[in-house]
């Protein structure tokens, strides 16, 4: 079975009221890759595989670059979740990011959103972001 390493952003900004909202993205359905029929249509924090020689910061910001259009700034690893999917075996590192561009384009997502911290739980995400999303959750009702 196929294991990999992957990498998550959880984007986060202040709106106009000043509420911390986080970015949440939308898999899209059925295509070639690890763990797809699992998460077809899932939520998740934008990311993907690290490659070889890249650190999970600099693979984090090739893969927004890549899936969003958008640079980011990395910040702190907020948790490291080992899930086992049918296909493969993931070990996923979600860190805090700060959007640095002005707009994002989805390139590979079917929609996305900015939603409160305490909405996070009401959206169905991807089994290895469940976690994520709930660590989240309780890390910003915090602040």
């Amino acid at each position: 079975m196929k294991q990999y390493h992957v990498v998550a952003a959880v984007i986060t900004r202040e709106n106009e009221r000043g509420e911390i909202e986080v970015f949440c993205a939308q898999r899209p359905g059925p295509k070639s890759g690890c763990c797809s029929d699992e998460t077809c249509y899932k939520w998740e924090f934008p990311g993907g595989k690290i490659e070889a020689g890249e650190t999970p910061s600099q693979a984090l910001q090739r893969e927004i670059r890549e899936e969003l259009n958008a640079c980011i700034e990395v910040g702190n690893c907020i948790i490291t979740v080992q899930h086992q999917y049918q296909e493969c075996s993931i070990t996923l590192d979600a860190f805090f990011c700060t959007l640095l561009s002005k707009h994002i384009t989805l390139k590979e997502h079917v929609d996305a959103q900015w939603t409160s911290p305490k909405n996070l739980q009401s959206l169905s995400w991807a089994a290895a972001d469940i976690p994520v999303a709930a660590k989240v959750a309780r890390l910003l009702a915090q602040r």
